[in-house]
This record gives structure tokens, C-alpha cells and sequence, in this order.
């Protein structure tokens, strides 16, 4: 929220949902990354990952990959959708995330809708 100067509440009540995951990467005692996963849908039939940060110091490290992986052992087989920010619209891709529709402005910065298929 600082680093990327969106300066607005980030609360939404979800964090506590009983179905709410919340997955950390975590080295040597530190909080090296963090992501959600919340159920969308009247069932849970759809996953969506959110809140994606990895720490300043882990960056360029290659710890995103396991990170997005631990979120995907969550999701399971179904539906997954994001929020990605456009420039990483490639990377989310090879994680299975497809574009799914048009690109909007989100305080300044321009994100894209994506879908991970159901799996199985």
C-alpha cells in the first residue's frame, strides 16, 4: 500500500472468513512474502488469489514461483481468478492464469483480469 503509494484502507472483512487462506513465505524467522485466497461464488466453486507481495529483499530471488505454487495447492482443481498487475500478466501465465477480459487502471496502475481453468 506505501511502497506503491494506494493509500486507502485495505480492509474488507475477508481476512477472517472461516474459508479465507492465508499463505506466507516465511525464511529464517522472516516474513519474506504473503498471499490470500479467499472462496468466491455461493459455493467456494471458484478461488480467488489476491494480496500477492513478496518483500523487497526477497525479490529477484525466485521465491514468487514457490509462493504462487503453495496458493495452487490451495485452489485445487477449481477455478482460480486474480487481479494481476499488466506487467505481470506473464508470469501469472505461467502459472496457468489466462486474460480474461479488459485492462483497467487501478490507482495508476494498469491491471488485468485473469482465470486459471478448472483443473481435472
Amino acid at each position: 500500500m506505501v511502497e506503491q503509494d494506494c493509500p486507502y484502507p485495505d480492509l474488507d472483512g475477508r481476512d477472517v472468513e472461516p474459508a479465507t487462506r492465508h499463505v506466507l513465505l516465511v525464511e529464517d524467522d522472516e516474513l519474506l512474502g504473503y498471499l490470500r485466497v479467499l472462496d468466491e461464488g455461493p459455493d467456494g466453486e471458484v478461488a480467488r488469489v489476491g494480496r500477492v507481495v513478496l518483500a523487497p529483499a526477497a525479490r529477484g530471488r525466485g521465491l514468487g514461483g514457490p509462493l504462487m505454487r503453495a496458493a495452487l495447492d490451495v485452489v485445487g482443481d477449481r477455478v482460480s481468478v486474480l487481479s494481476a498487475q499488466a506487467p505481470l500478466a506473464g508470469w501469472y501465465g505461467a502459472h496457468g492464469y489466462v486474460v480474461s477480459g479488459d485492462g483497467y487502471d487501478e490507482d495508476g496502475i494498469p491491471h488485468l483480469p485473469m482465470t486459471r481453468p478448472a483443473r481435472g
